[in-house]
């Protein structure tokens, strides 16, 4: 039965350290000022490859921004994809937003980063924003995660993100995002993880960026969001979590896509952690809960439960204001037990779905 408490206090820490994690971060925002310095012109650049639920909401939310002088730059590598219709239709309903539409780009490994690497080379301003194409966000978006840059020291910023979901099985993984996916993006940031970086938003100076390499250097990587964060943070420069959620939508129609979904992240978590990998099971509460109950060890199991739900709770209901998420935060720690096991059949392949396309990622997250 000893063994079972070694591994219970660790993974009480784990989620004790969550909920003062979301504590901090609901700090934070608390304080941030109402009205953020802007800094110097923006490119917002969106690499699209096919239709998301909210595209086109999505699309107008980039174009309805309180800055300055910004740009849009939409970007697909193929001049036939069915997002570029929603660019059009956009550009008719707003006929003066700053609005660019770029087809084609190198041939890369990461299709997504080819379309980035055009972009990036049209793009005039000198502080870059990337974001995924079905990112929705507010008007103050630009203002409140380019702020941070106006510190020299500060070389990324990146932002949490909140998920609509739209059917049962979206729904599921939309619980895991929350109230999982999240909460260790703040302990990553408490406990000193430098290179973190999302396709939510990944704000940073072109300039730093093109002198680590640029999206060259990252163009055979399947996690770029995180190679870019590394390299930047590598140069000595802070990656900084903004205050400031976005809204995102999920897609996938059926537990099998939200399977291959999964398994992709965590496939590309795998290569690109490596060790540290390996040691995620111990934020998987529900896991060592069920273990504990079914070992008679009842008040090591109801102790991880209960930071469990707390930690989730937190995050739906505060950080993410997520209220889809917050109905079912109770159900985090059942989540666990899928996590795991998702966990466990990253290590059976290295080969993942990504759109409709079937990749494999050799051991340092380079596609083959």
């Amino acid at each position: 039965m000893h063994w079972v408490w070694a591994v219970f206090v660790p993974a009480a820490v784990y989620q004790g350290l969550a909920v003062v994690s979301e504590g901090r971060y609901l700090g934070r925002r608390a304080t941030a000022p109402s009205r953020p310095r802007v800094s110097t012109g923006v490119s917002v650049l969106k690499p699209l490859r096919g239709l998301d639920p909210n595209s086109y909401p999505a699309f107008v939310s980039q174009v309805r921004q309180d800055y300055p002088e910004f740009e849009v730059l939409f970007g697909a590598s193929d001049a036939d994809d069915p997002a570029l219709a929603q660019v059009r239709k956009l550009q008719l309903a707003f006929p003066d937003a700053p609005i660019r539409v770029i087809t084609g780009g190198p041939m890369t490994k990461n299709a997504k980063v080819g379309v980035l690497l055009e972009l990036s080379r049209q793009a005039r301003f000198p502080l870059l924003v990337v974001n995924d194409s079905d990112i929705k966000v507010t008007p103050e978006y630009l203002a409140r995660v380019t702020e941070p840059l106006n510190d020299r020291s500060v070389g990324l910023v990146t932002c949490l993100y909140r998920v609509q979901a739209h059917n049962l099985p979206s729904a599921w993984e939309a619980l895991g995002i929350t109230t999982d996916f999240m909460p260790s993006a703040l302990v990553a940031q408490a406990v000193g993880v430098r290179e973190f970086g999302m396709g939510s938003t990944l704000a940073f100076r072109a300039e730093d960026f093109e002198a680590v390499g640029g999206f060259a250097a990252i163009a055979d990587y399947i996690a770029d969001d995180y190679q870019l964060a590394k390299r930047i943070t590598a140069s000595g420069k802070r990656a900084v979590l903004s205050t400031y959620a976005v809204e995102t939508s999920l897609g996938d129609a059926t537990w099998g896509g939200i399977w291959r979904h999964q398994l992709r992240w965590a496939r590309t978590i795998r290569a690109s952690k490596g060790l540290g990998f390996a040691g995620l099971p111990i934020t998987h509460a529900g896991v060592w809960a069920a273990i504990a109950f079914a070992l008679g060890a009842w008040p090591a199991g109801v102790v991880l439960v209960g930071l469990r739900i707390l930690s989730a709770f937190l995050a739906a209901a505060f950080v993410l204001a997520s209220t889809q998420a917050t109905v079912v935060c109770w159900l985090a720690p059942v989540w666990d037990l899928y996590s795991f096991a998702v966990w466990a059949a990253s290590y059976a392949g290295r080969k993942v779905r990504w759109r409709d396309r079937l990749l494999e990622i050799d051991s340092l997250g380079r596609i083959r």
